[in-house]
């Protein structure tokens, strides 16, 4: 528990070091480089390990890193609008997609119960967004899509990690990650589309995006080694820590801080997640790993 604490209150260090650099590096690049990173900290735990380079499922971690780099981008792209907190908070609700996309795509049942939360948990983001739109419009949404994309990448973690090893997982989703983002910013910087614009990071942007990188990276071990020494009922509803990091890191560096309003759709969301945990745990599913948010 202690160790899936320290990984939530870490995480959103990631979110605001994204936000800092939104007003001189796009959001593209800063995507590019966490994977970068990701890729060159994750090399020597795979050769450490003695995990294979090569797997006869490639294609699928290919796709697996397309889903997470466009997840990344939009919500890197929605910190340039958005607080910290907000972005996180309307994020939350990636586990009730994943419950949801279950049933739509897997054929898998869900109860009116969990469908219900489900709907309460979506009405809990519009409460957020509502208000928001008004002042940001239509980029207040970035944090939504960047959930859809990540619930098909859960989907996919889900097929894939029955038969691969964890590190293997986080390397190859940072490698596809980094070459589709590699060749979006060719073709942005070409048509300069703002968002997909490629300049040579300074010394000090450099510093920020390793460190973004390295703190993602052991944000993400820290959740693998939590998981493997506490049952997952346990640990799930521990990944709403994140929004306690995240309101504090907007405080202190942006002076941003959710209003009442903002704070209701936060308790709408979280207990509706908490309660899907909660009734999976008891039906004692058992449809693959954990439907949590471990932002890569």
């Amino acid at each position: 528990m202690i160790m899936m604490v320290i990984a939530m209150l870490m995480l959103p260090g990631i979110d605001a070091i994204a936000k800092w650099l939104s007003g001189s590096v796009s959001s593209g690049q800063v995507t590019a480089s966490r994977f970068l990173f990701q890729v060159l900290f994750m090399s020597p735990l795979l050769i450490w390990t003695r995990g294979a380079w090569l797997t006869p499922v490639l294609w699928l971690h290919a796709a697996r890193g397309t889903l997470i780099a466009a997840a990344t981008l939009a919500f890197f792209t929605g910190l340039a609008y958005l607080p910290v907190a907000d972005a996180i908070a309307i994020f939350f609700i990636e586990p009730l997609l994943v419950t949801l996309l279950s049933v739509i795509l897997l054929g898998e049942t869900a109860g009116w119960r969990r469908l219900s939360a489900i709907a309460i948990g979506f009405l809990g983001a519009l409460i957020i967004i509502r208000p928001t739109f008004s002042d940001v419009g239509w980029p207040v949404l970035y944090p939504v899509i960047a959930a859809v994309f990540f619930s098909l990448y859960i989907l996919l973690t889900r097929k894939l990690v029955a038969s691969e090893d964890p590190v293997r997982l986080q390397f190859f989703s940072g490698l596809f990650g980094l070459l589709v983002m590699g060749g979006a910013l060719v073709m942005g910087t070409r048509n300069q589309i703002d968002i997909l614009v490629a300049a040579w990071p300074t010394l000090t942007q450099w510093m920020l995006l390793a460190g973004l990188g390295l703190i993602a990276t052991l944000g993400h071990l820290l959740v693998v080694h939590a998981f493997r020494r506490a049952p997952v009922s346990v640990l799930a509803p521990f990944q709403y820590v994140e929004i306690i990091g995240a309101t504090i890191l907007g405080f202190v560096f942006f002076n941003d801080f959710p209003d009442p309003v903002t704070w209701l759709g936060i308790a709408v969301i979280v207990g509706s997640g908490i309660y899907v945990f909660h009734r999976e745990a008891l039906l004692g599913r058992n449809a693959g790993p954990p439907k949590i948010i471990v932002r890569e």
